[in-house]
């Protein structure tokens, strides 16, 4: 019977529930258990693919196509699986669900309710990824722990376990344990304080996994252990750090595992095979060399953004041995004028994707610069479209070449809207989405990174490259070095020439592990090495 462990986060929100779930994903794993992961969100959208990244970071894309939380790449980075939409859940889908079914009288006439209407729907959203194939479901829920927003899914949890019996499923719980300054002491009080209001929802935590700023005392330890009634086995440290792959080991060196597999009688080794997990650590931490990366964007001030570019640049880095050095760049101070200035001791440059006219011009200009002065660079969906407007413009005679998303009365609208989106009004979910094939064109560098004739990417747009202009747009010296299957869309493009000038109009990021770096950012993080050394 498949095993559930529920991860759940009191004192203060961000303390790390997705990092800690993600890590125990991995070391069961590494036991040669199959292992899922899923995401319960308190928020009331129906998914995050409409809420600006200023609320909730970047929106990772599922193979399938589902817009999810960022946390969903953490899981798929750490674990090394590929997942669908059932690990997404809101309690605005689950909400609409139910709604829905009321109004074609699924509930014959009935009274609906949270419990146990509500409460139904997500443990049959908990129960969907028990298959056959999967030993182990792990489910984070989001919010902490005390917001009212995350009742219905306690209970939801809760129950569940009842259901299962107890040794099919376990509760991880995470908390803060501040130090002091002053005082110089470990203060358990906020631990103590979010156990109980875990258990007066009926919720009995198995395990504790305290967040710290370095290792807890043996007396901290057991104070916790009593007062909160778990085992002293069951109380581990999480310490920060800025070295995420080491947190899985961290929690495994605490013997997590071993109690984890106790807990719910797993099978498996005895012992972890974390050699390789172990050696990408010590490379992250002990990097060889450092190479520095521009990502020019509009929300440089809120770095989750933009946080699958940022991983995939670090896994590109630990392949050649270098620390990837962010250097995060204003799209909005970017202009024409001043442009060159931004981009002096900048070995590599990332333009990614957004939505939005706000800093185009800065991204264009990015564009130019890097190109003029042989930068490497990488665009990624509206990286690759702000690279064909500064083609269009500088090196194909068509000066107020533009994209319809941002001047609908351009003479030359190189991106254009996709003809399947111009009669869409609803923005959740109507975009090109999930996994779709491109065919790389032979001796091209994209084809030559990849080696492959064919690659299957992740995609989140509604603007293309206009077919009217693919022959003006080669003219001008631009390689179209991959479309899709029927020859439509382009999906990559690249500049003979340049050491590395790269565009795709996929999201590249989503497919990139710390053991397997994507082509693209490993091409990318190498080019700027090379460019560092010359330079």
């Amino acid at each position: 019977m498949t095993k559930h462990i529920f991860v759940t986060g009191g004192v203060a929100s961000s303390l790390g529930k997705g990092i800690t779930a993600s890590s125990i994903g991995r070391l069961l794993k590494a036991r040669g258990l199959r292992v899922t992961m899923q995401k319960l969100d308190p928020y009331i959208n129906v998914d995050p693919g409409t809420m600006n990244p200023f609320e909730h970071g970047e929106v990772f894309v599922t193979a399938d196509g589902a817009e999810t939380d960022l946390d969903l790449g953490h899981y798929e980075r750490f674990v090394d699986i590929q997942l669908r939409r059932g690990s997404s859940v809101t309690t605005g889908a689950i909400y609409k669900t139910v709604i829905e079914r009321e109004r074609h009288g699924d509930y014959l006439g009935k009274t609906v309710q949270v419990i146990p209407h509500i409460t139904d729907e997500i443990k049959t959203r908990i129960r969907a990824l028990a298959t056959d194939d999967t030993d182990v479901v792990i489910t984070e829920i989001g919010g902490t722990v005390g917001d009212i927003e995350i009742l219905p899914f306690l209970e939801a949890i809760r129950q569940l376990r009842n259901e299962i019996g107890r040794d099919h499923a376990c509760f991880v719980h995470l908390t803060l344990v501040p130090h002091i300054g002053p005082s110089q002491e470990e203060k358990t009080k906020p631990t103590q304080h979010s156990v109980a209001e875990l258990r007066s929802r009926g919720i009995q935590p198995d395990i504790i996994v305290c967040r710290s700023d370095r290792p807890m005392s043996a007396s901290v330890r057991q104070k916790i252990s009593m007062f909160c009634d778990v085992p002293e086995r069951g109380v581990v440290t999480a310490i920060d750090t800025d070295n995420l792959l080491a947190v899985p080991l961290v929690l495994h060196d605490q013997e997590l595992d071993d109690y984890l597999v106790e807990l719910l009688r797993l099978g498996g080794p005895e012992e972890p095979e974390l050699g390789e997990w172990r050696d990408l650590a010590r490379r992250a931490a002990s990097p060889l060399r450092e190479v520095r990366i521009g990502i020019i964007g509009k929300y440089v001030d809120h770095a989750d953004a933009y946080l699958s570019v940022v991983e995939a640049l670090r896994h590109g880095g630990l392949h050649h041995d270098a620390k990837v050095a962010i250097e995060w760049i204003s799209a909005e101070e970017v202009t024409p004028m001043m442009a060159d200035s931004f981009f002096d001791g900048i070995d590599g440059v990332v333009i990614p994707g957004g939505f939005g006219a706000r800093g185009i011009d800065g991204k264009i200009s990015a564009a130019m610069v890097t190109r003029e002065r042989g930068i490497p660079c990488l665009g990624i969906c509206l990286g690759l479209q702000v690279m064909v407007v500064d083609i269009a413009r500088h090196l194909g005679d068509m000066t107020d070449a533009h994209s319809t998303e941002f001047d609908s009365d351009t003479s030359f609208p190189v991106i254009d809207l996709m003809d399947d989106q111009r009669e869409l009004t609803d923005l959740g979910g109507t975009m090109r989405l999930g996994t779709y094939p491109a065919r790389l064109e032979a001796g091209s560098l994209v084809h030559e990174l990849y080696n492959s004739e064919v690659v299957y990417e992740r995609h989140r747009h509604r603007f293309e490259v206009n077919q009217r202009f693919h022959g003006r747009l080669r003219n001008a010296g631009l390689s179209l070095s991959g479309f899709s299957p029927d020859g439509r869309l382009v999906e990559f493009i690249e500049l003979s020439g340049h050491p590395f000038w790269v565009g795709t109009q996929a999201h590249p990021e989503f497919q990139s592990r710390p053991n397997r770096p994507h082509p693209l950012f490993l091409g990318l993080v190498g080019s700027a090495l090379e460019f560092a050394k010359e330079h």
